[in-house]
């Protein structure tokens, strides 16, 4: 299993972050590697809501993912394939007095040769991760109000 957890700053609120993070029809504004999100099941976004995917790295595909766990303002969880690995993530909010701390947490579960190069792949992985979350922060601290943006 490769596993790991990032964490950063956010200049927002939990309820403003939360919001952003658990529609993840916004994922392809800040994670490079997704071409489209969708919400491919009826009404608000819920324990159980589920999404399909397009991917572009690291090659074309269309993964599913489902929100598994949601704590308004505090905790997301998802579950799904995430290039050709079962994932679960997680995204913990913690406020502070300047903003929210996120902590995101994936598990990757490699099958077959991918086992082997497991540690490498974790690395590589955890880097793009951390990227990816800093273009979160940085969409979401520049403009007053994201949803308007």
């Amino acid at each position: 299993m490769i596993s790991f957890t990032n964490t950063i700053h956010i200049d927002r609120s939990a309820a403003e972050v939360f919001a952003y993070l658990s529609d993840l029809e916004h994922t392809p504004e800040w994670n490079w590697a997704i071409t489209k999100t969708s919400k491919i099941t009826p009404g608000p976004i819920a324990v159980g809501t589920r999404y399909q995917q397009n991917r572009s790295v690291p090659r074309h595909a269309t993964e599913f993912l489902e929100i598994a766990g949601l704590d308004p303002n505090r905790l997301i969880e998802i579950e799904g394939t995430l290039a050709e690995l079962a994932a679960r993530l997680s995204y913990r909010l913690e406020a502070t007095d300047k903003g929210t701390e996120v902590i995101n947490r994936v598990e990757l579960e490699p099958a077959g040769a991918l086992r082997l190069i497991a540690p490498v792949l974790g690395s590589r992985i955890k880097g793009s991760v951390a990227d990816n979350l800093s273009e979160l922060k940085a969409r979401l601290e520049a403009v007053a109000d994201w949803r308007s943006a």
